[in-house]
């Protein structure tokens, strides 16, 4: 029992009284990667695959990137879940974006788009690192 000047608590059950949700992303278990995923991500590790790329074969997210003009080194990647694509394709009305500079070890700006649900709840729609913050760049990243 719990008390307060106001109020009491009595649990007379602790158990749940209702049936597991059926949407399960974010939580710890389902989230868990399976075996053959570890091993995967091990033989990436060892042949210096970019994390990105593990994103994309292992947790299905879309992942679009540009390289240079003048050399292969890559310029720009955006990073999207398909999930996130879906919500903001239904609830496009509100985007908050906001730009880190020079915070990471390759000094490249991160763009975060996060859209909002009319029960106002946050989703992240998409991160990119984009090479710099001229108005061509965030076109490319939002397109």
């Amino acid at each position: 029992m719990a008390m307060c000047e106001n109020w009491q608590l009595f649990i007379h059950d602790g158990r749940h009284n209702h049936a597991i949700g059926v949407y399960s992303h974010g939580h710890a278990q389902p989230a868990k990667l399976t075996e053959e995923q570890l091993i995967q991500i091990e033989q990436f590790r060892k042949s210096h695959v970019p994390l990105f790329l593990w994103l994309s074969a292992i947790r299905d997210y879309t992942v679009f990137y540009r390289n240079r003009e003048d050399s292969n080194m890559l310029s720009d990647i955006v990073v999207a879940h398909p999930t996130s694509i879906e919500i903001l394709r239904t609830w496009s009305y509100v985007l908050i974006m906001d730009t880190t500079y020079k915070t990471n070890k390759y000094n490249m700006p991160l763009l975060e788009v996060i859209g909002m649900t009319p029960t106002a709840k946050n989703f992240t729609v998409a991160s990119a690192f984009m090479q710099n913050e001229q108005a061509t760049t965030y076109r490319w990243a939002l397109q």
